[in-house]
C-alpha cells in the first residue's frame, strides 16, 4: 500500500515539473529580428484578473532608461523597462491569445498570439484577429 502511495506522488510531482517547465509562464529573452542579439527580458505572469500580461522585466541592448517616445496615451514616454507590452490575453488550449502586444519601437498595438514550440515561446503579432497578416517571433527561455 505505501509503495502504491509512494508511486502516485512521485508520478504526480514529475508531472508537475513536466507541466512547470514546459509553461509559457516565465521569463523569456526577445531576440532582435535584424541581429538576432537578445533585446530583452520579458516576464509573463497571470494577473489577478485571470488573464496574462507581460512586461519588459530587463533591456538587454541599448539603453535601459529608454523610454516610448512613439507609444500614445498613458505608454507615451513610459520607460520601456517595466511596460507591459503583452495585455489581456487568455490561456486557449495551451496557447495565449485574444489580447494585444504593443512593439515599443513603432508604439503600435498588434493581435497577439502566444505558443510554445520546441521549448521556445513564438509570439505571432498580427493586423487582424485571424492572424494572417502579421509575423513571428521567437524567444528564448531566460532562466
Amino acid at each position: 500500500m505505501k509503495t502504491k502511495t509512494l508511486l502516485t506522488l512521485l508520478l504526480a510531482g514529475a508531472s508537475f515539473v513536466c507541466v512547470a517547465q514546459n509553461s509559457i509562464v516565465g521569463n523569456w529573452k526577445t531576440v532582435d529580428d535584424a541581429t538576432g542579439d537578445n533585446f530583452s527580458i520579458v516576464s509573463i505572469y497571470q494577473g489577478s484578473d485571470g488573464l496574462f500580461y507581460g512586461k519588459v522585466s530587463k533591456i538587454l541592448m541599448g539603453p535601459e532608461d529608454a523610454v516610448c517616445i512613439k507609444c500614445e496615451g498613458d505608454d507615451h514616454n513610459k520607460p520601456i523597462q517595466g511596460l507591459v507590452i503583452i495585455r489581456g490575453m487568455k490561456m486557449v488550449d495551451g496557447e495565449l491569445r485574444g489580447g494585444k502586444v504593443l512593439d515599443p519601437n513603432n508604439g503600435k498595438f498588434y493581435y497577439g498570439k502566444l505558443y510554445l514550440k520546441d521549448g521556445k515561446l513564438v509570439l505571432r503579432g498580427s493586423l487582424d484577429k485571424r492572424g494572417f497578416l502579421g509575423r513571428n517571433q521567437t524567444w528564448l527561455p531566460a532562466d
